[in-house]
């Protein structure tokens, strides 16, 4: 009984430390790319700054592009927003959040590495398109919802509405090299307003 309760106990820190090791992977990842550019991310590199192991990692991330996107996901990943029974001010709470995880340190770097390396000989473009996709999903879901509520247009297409939304603070960050800021937030909500919404927007 008690080499069963000795067993149990030194079996209980396993999760903890699992979350450790991919938390560390994962901001080492994001360091490396801020530090020195996407040529300097090698598994090698990564398991030295994070302190693991690389069987370790490649359990975790079988390929160099699953682990890039999953430090991607740690930075900007799928989020919620709740029915605030207002498409705008649901839209203004997505852009807000994906406006903080833009600004903070590598992302901008690291965001531009994905999409480079997407376009990669040998990437295996489903991968990204699932990332994708489920970053984009809750756009979606509030377009969709505004649809069902009646203050967003029931011929709006959702999917190239919610490419837009995305493509605003992305472009501004990897392709004009400037910060996203409140003030292109509030841009968007007012364009992206007036092109979907079906209220009357005011002048």
């Amino acid at each position: 009984m008690a080499d069963e309760q000795v067993h149990r106990t030194r079996r209980g820190p396993g999760r903890p430390r699992q979350e450790h090791v991919t938390r560390a992977v994962l901001d080492a990842v994001v360091d490396l790319v801020a530090e020195s550019g996407m040529n300097a991310l090698t598994m090698d590199a990564v398991a030295a700054r994070a302190g693991v192991s690389k069987p370790a990692m490649y359990r975790r991330w079988p390929t160099k592009q699953d682990l890039v996107i999953a430090a991607m996901e740690s930075r900007i990943g799928p989020l919620t927003v709740p029915d605030m029974g207002d498409f705008r001010a649901e839209l203004r709470a997505v852009l807000t959040a994906r406006m903080e995880a833009y600004r903070q340190p590598g992302v901008g770097r690291l965001l531009a590495g994905v999409i480079g390396a997407a376009a990669e000989a040998g990437a295996e473009p489903g991968t990204y398109r699932d990332y994708t996709s489920r970053v984009m999903s809750e756009t979606r879901h509030l377009l969709e919802r505004g649809i069902a509520r009646g203050d967003v247009r029931p011929d709006a297409d959702v999917t190239d509405a919610a490419t837009l939304v995305a493509a605003s603070l992305f472009f501004r960050l990897v392709g004009e090299q400037r910060i996203p800021d409140e003030a292109l937030v509030e841009s968007m909500v007012d364009l992206i307003g007036r092109a979907v919404g079906a209220r009357p927007y005011p002048d």
